[in-house]
Order: structure tokens, then C-alpha cells, then sequence
């Protein structure tokens, strides 16, 4: 009766450890896609990403704006009016009708666009050096989500495996091989393991709802469906040197960079530009009405009459340039283009060491899954089935057979953190070098 009870339960948990070594069975195709619509989710719907996405529509505004001509100045009014009309019996209300024209020299326009134009570029990349941090942070938490989700199934795993210990447990009480005090032992420890089961289930809602923070909105009301997890094993192609190329020719901040440079560049034809003086054309129209005769008493014709008159006055009003004679926006324009030029070699020296130092976590994490998987976890179950066997046989005790579930499953867990540390390495050195993130 007694190996009987055994030989049934061991077979019962059998499947249950299996599942434990084995990760589930989705394709690395599957996984990729699963990552990849949610990292397309993640660009259409985020928030954050959208205001920033203002600020390029902004910019594009200013090359509309930067395209606009000064505006021509109309006057018109009285030019004299004589205000007592017999003191001066022979004037005349003269109208005026004028039109100011400011001339921009030295290209203005043209530099004025070129400088809105640069600044458009470099708005974008500000945006994409914004969406590379977002996808970062959003992998981060959706590797998170695969790790907490198979760390609640291992931890429902060894609950069930304790629950089928506790009523082999109260057959062997029964049958008198065991006394009352293992008996409570084995269903306080069972207890003990829904409690994990607890922590980790919360844990778990907790870092699906994390993905929602990403997408502004319910990770179900995006996407519809299960978190597709499964951790890449192949490994990356390319090599150091290959990365380092590619990260110095397509990183969001190198890019980010160049703008700054071009930008600044353009700025200084600006200020350039704007230290010449722009002269004003007026052309006016005068008026005078006809001056009728007047005549006294006698007669006689007291003014000096006069036909009507229109004239024609043309001006051109030149600054004096004394506010020249500074040229403190030019040394603005100048220290931002040498800000950006010492800022793009640090960027590129950044870019270089985050390749290099993201290669080598990416291969020693790779190393560690690869322990895990080859040596590690096999040895960390077997020890688990030969514990229970004995436990079986009588030969161990309850608390040897507890502490070899607890070792196995700290052993799992660990493995699904290296799982973890694997696929963020892996992201860490794909965007190092300036690629769209795959797990």
C-alpha cells in the first residue's frame, strides 16, 4: 500500500517538475513578433511620445514662419491744414498717401529657412533619442512581465507539488507510517507555498500593469491578448567591431549630435546675416487741392491762386549701424556650435564604450543562461527527484525534502532572472548600436 500510495504520486508530479525544466513551447518567430507588436503599440499610442511628436510639428511650423517678407507699411493722412483760415487766405488741406518697403539684405531669408529647416532635423532627433529610451523601458518591463509570469506558474508548480505531498501525507497517517506532527508539518509547508503563490500572482498583475503605463491605455484594450514570452538563445551575429560601426553611423544620440552641429551651423549664418542693416524705401503720393481765387470789395484778388497738384516723393532710410558695433549673438551662435562639436565627441566616445561594455554583459549573461540551461538546472531537479525518492523510501525527512523544493526553486528562479538579465543584456546591446530592439 505504501508504494503504491508513492508510485502514484510520483507519477502525478512528474509533469509538474518537467514543466518546471522545460520552457513553454512558443517560437522564437512568435516571441519576436509578440515584442515587436507590442513595441509598435508602445510608438503608436504612448503619451509622452505623442507630445514629443508636437514639438517636430511645431518646428515645421517655424520654416512657414521663417519664409515670411517684412511686411510693407502703409500711411495716409494730412500732410498741412491750415488751422485759422484767414491768417493764410492761400493755403490749401495737402493729403498724403505713402508706402514703406523694408529691402533685407544679406540673404536674410534664406538663412532664416535653412536655420528653421535644421532646427525641423534636429526636433526629430530629439524625438528619436526620446523613443529609444521609451523602447528601452518599455522592453525592460515587458521582459519583466515573461519573467514574473513563469515565475508564477514555477511557484503554482511546487504549491500543487506540496498539496499532493500533504494528502499522500494523510493516506501515510492513516496507514500509521507517519505521525500526526509530520502530518501537520506537511500541510503548514503547503500553506506556506500558497503564500508565495500569492506574492507572486500580485507580482505579476503588478508588471502587466506596467505595460499599460507605456501604452496610455489597458495592455488588453491594445493588444486583445497574452504576453507572448520566450527568451531568444540564438545569439547575436555580429561582432565588437561590427557594432561599434554601425553605432557611430545610426545612434539616435549620434544623430541627435549632428543635428545639434548643423543646427548651430546655420544658426551662425543667421546671426550672420542679421548683422546687415536693412534700408526702407518710401515712395509717397502728395496732394494739394486747387486754390480758388478770392476776390474783394474792389475787385481786386487778394491770394495767389493755384491749380491742383499731385507730387511724387521717393526716400530711402538707411540705419546707422551703432548697435554693431557689439557682436554678442554672434559669439552665442559660436559657443552653441562649439558646445555641439565638443558634445558630438563625447557622444561618440559614449557610443563606443556602451557597445563595448554592453557586449561583454551580453556574453556573460549569455554564458550564465547557458550554465543554467547545460548543468545547473538538470543537476537542481535531479537532486529534487532523488530527495523525494528517499522521503519516499523513508530514508529523508519532510525538512529534507522541503529544503530541496526550495533549493530547486530558487535555482528556477534564478534562472529566469538570468533569462531575464539575458534578453535585457541583448536589448542593451542592440540599441547600443543603433538597432530596433528584439528579444
Amino acid at each position: 500500500m505504501h508504494s503504491l500510495i508513492f508510485r502514484k504520486f510520483r507519477l502525478s508530479l512528474a509533469p509538474l517538475f518537467l514543466c518546471g525544466i522545460v520552457p513553454a513551447a512558443f517560437s522564437q518567430a512568435q516571441a519576436d513578433a509578440g515584442f515587436q507588436r507590442y513595441l509598435i503599440a508602445v510608438e503608436q499610442n504612448n503619451l509622452d511620445l505623442q507630445a514629443q511628436r508636437e514639438t517636430v510639428a511645431s518646428a515645421q511650423a517655424g520654416v512657414s514662419i521663417a519664409g515670411v517678407r517684412p511686411d510693407p507699411q502703409f500711411t495716409a493722412g494730412i500732410d498741412s491744414k491750415e488751422l485759422y483760415g484767414p491768417n493764410k487766405q492761400n493755403t490749401a488741406t495737402t493729403t498724403i498717401a505713402g508706402l514703406a518697403i523694408t529691402i533685407e539684405t544679406a540673404d536674410k531669408r534664406r538663412a532664416r529657412i535653412r536655420a528653421a529647416e535644421s532646427n525641423v532635423r534636429l526636433s526629430d532627433a530629439t524625438v528619436g533619442a526620446f523613443r529609444r529610451q521609451l523602447f528601452a523601458d518599455s522592453a525592460t518591463a515587458y521582459i519583466e512581465a515573461c519573467r514574473s509570469s513563469a515565475a508564477l506558474k514555477r511557484h503554482e508548480t511546487s504549491l500543487q507539488a506540496m498539496r499532493e505531498i500533504a494528502r499522500a501525507n494523510e493516506v501515510r497517517f492513516r496507514t500509521g507510517d507517519i505521525g500526526k506532527l509530520e502530518l501537520v508539518q506537511s500541510r503548514v509547508e503547503a500553506d506556506r507555498f500558497g503564500t508565495d503563490v500569492v506574492s507572486a500572482r500580485a507580482d505579476t498583475s503588478a508588471a502587466e500593469m506596467a505595460l499599460s503605463v507605456f501604452l496610455g491605455k489597458p495592455y488588453k484594450d491594445v493588444l486583445g491578448e497574452k504576453i507572448d514570452c520566450e527568451f531568444r538563445q540564438d545569439r547575436l551575429a555580429e561582432d565588437e567591431r561590427e557594432l561599434i560601426r554601425r553605432a557611430l553611423e545610426n545612434r539616435e544620440d549620434v544623430q541627435l549630435a549632428k543635428s545639434s552641429i548643423a543646427n548651430a551651423r546655420d544658426n551662425i549664418d543667421l546671426a550672420k546675416a542679421n548683422r546687415w542693416i536693412d534700408p526702407v524705401v518710401n515712395i509717397g503720393v502728395k496732394n494739394t487741392p486747387k486754390i480758388y481765387p478770392i476776390v474783394d470789395a474792389g475787385g481786386n484778388v487778394v491770394n495767389t491762386p493755384a491749380e491742383h497738384s499731385n507730387s511724387l516723393g521717393l526716400t530711402v532710410t538707411i540705419p546707422i549701424p551703432l548697435s554693431r558695433l557689439q557682436s554678442g549673438e554672434l559669439r552665442q551662435a559660436q559657443s552653441a556650435l562649439t558646445q555641439a562639436q565638443l558634445q558630438m565627441r563625447s557622444v561618440l566616445l559614449k557610443a563606443e564604450t556602451d557597445v563595448r561594455t554592453s557586449f561583454t554583459q551580453y556574453q556573460a549573461a549569455s554564458q550564465n543562461v547557458q550554465s543554467y540551461r547545460e548543468h545547473v538546472l538538470e543537476d537542481a531537479e535531479r537532486l529534487l527527484e532523488g530527495v523525494r525518492l528517499s522521503y519516499r523510501k523513508g530514508a529523508s525527512s519532510l525538512l529534507d525534502l522541503l529544503n530541496a523544493q526550495r533549493t530547486a526553486d530558487d535555482i528556477y528562479l534564478a534562472y529566469l532572472q538570468a533569462q531575464a538579465n539575458l534578453a535585457n543584456a541583448r536589448i542593451k546591446l542592440q540599441q547600443s548600436a543603433g538597432k530596433r530592439p528584439e528579444i
